[in-house]
């Protein structure tokens, strides 16, 4: 597996942080160390982590190149000067900047596999994480979906980890963003799917006219603009292009449900997360029964319907405007 580089940190720490580095010996006490600044400096965690100790762990291990299951026999391991050094400065970067960790780090896992991110695209945290390992059996329990779209793709992550849990399946990736699709393509690289999935810049559907899709997964940009300017510091590095749409957050995801049905196979499946903007959507189509799916490891906002759902309520949602 190809390591990702290290982003550029600060070339020389302060008296105080060069003390810190002569205390630090090994891989626990940088982590005790870490997890304490954390706590002390009140940082927000949701990309990837949901508690200091944690956004500790992934910090230390991502520096070290660890894996996350190391053997817990390393945590006892002595560090090198430049290995404490670079912990220390990555610990003040992340502190003094907010940046979210796997910006810092240049990798974040989803659905079991490493991709690479930075400030171009949305950090990975999708629970669709979890439909992907099941092979999204709950629709397709005779044989997988042979084609699929990953709309809105950002870092490509939901599309690829849908083609390495799917070994038979084609992905097409789509984004506005040229920027994002250039990510995307390094993961397409990473991990070796070239041969099945293809990155194609597109305003929604616009660049696979003519295609037809037994699934659609989609996490389209869903912030409200009255959650967008309270978001914590850390959102405010991932690409506005990615999180705002519109007053209710639907901007996006009316166009998804007026003209997904064009592009899905009989029978096949539309899946779309709207975090909390899932009010909004109800409160805009009551009549329609949108699936809330739950999920074993938390999250929500994620509604599933199908073909025949979208050809039921298709007045409904051509009649649909933003708000």
């Amino acid at each position: 597996m190809r390591v990702p580089s290290m982003p550029r940190l600060p070339s020389t720490l302060t008296l105080a942080d060069d003390a810190i580095v002569a205390d630090l010996f090994s891989v626990r006490d940088c982590l005790r160390w870490a997890t304490s600044e954390f706590h002390a400096h009140r940082l927000h965690f949701g990309h990837g982590t949901d508690s200091a100790w944690d956004e500790a762990v992934a910090l230390v291990l991502g520096a070290l190149h660890l894996p996350w299951d190391v053997d817990p026999a390393v945590l006892d391991s002595r560090l090198l000067g430049i290995e404490r050094e670079r912990i220390v400065a990555l610990v003040r970067t992340r502190i003094e900047t907010r940046q979210p960790l796997p910006y810092l780090i240049g990798e974040a896992f989803f659905a079991g596999f490493p991709f690479e991110v930075d400030e171009r695209v949305l950090i990975p945290r999708s629970p669709t994480a979890e439909l992907i390992e099941q092979g999204f059996s709950a629709w397709f329990d005779d044989r997988p979906p042979a084609r699929v779209l990953d709309l809105c793709t950002g870092s490509g992550c939901m599309g690829i980890a849908t083609a390495l849990h799917l070994p038979t399946c084609e992905v097409d990736l789509v984004d506005i963003s040229v920027d994002a699709l250039d990510v995307a393509k390094a993961n397409i690289v990473r991990h070796d799917v070239g041969r099945r999935v293809r990155a194609v810049a597109s305003d929604l559907f616009e660049g696979v006219a003519g295609q037809r899709y037994d699934l659609i997964v989609s996490n389209p940009p869903y912030v409200d603009s009255r959650d967008l300017a309270a978001m914590p510091a850390e959102y405010r590095h991932e690409p506005d292009l990615a999180l705002g749409a519109g007053r209710d957050g639907l901007d996006i995801v009316r166009r998804i449900l007026r003209e997904a049905r064009t592009y899905l196979n009989d029978g096949g499946m539309l899946i779309v997360e709207v975090g909390n903007s899932q009010h909004h959507l109800e409160a805009a189509f009551p009549t329609v029964p949108f699936l809330w799916l739950e999920f074993e490891r938390g999250g929500e906002g994620v509604f599933a319907l199908s073909a025949e759902d979208l050809d039921t309520h298709a007045d409904v949602f051509a009649a649909s405007q933003a708000r």
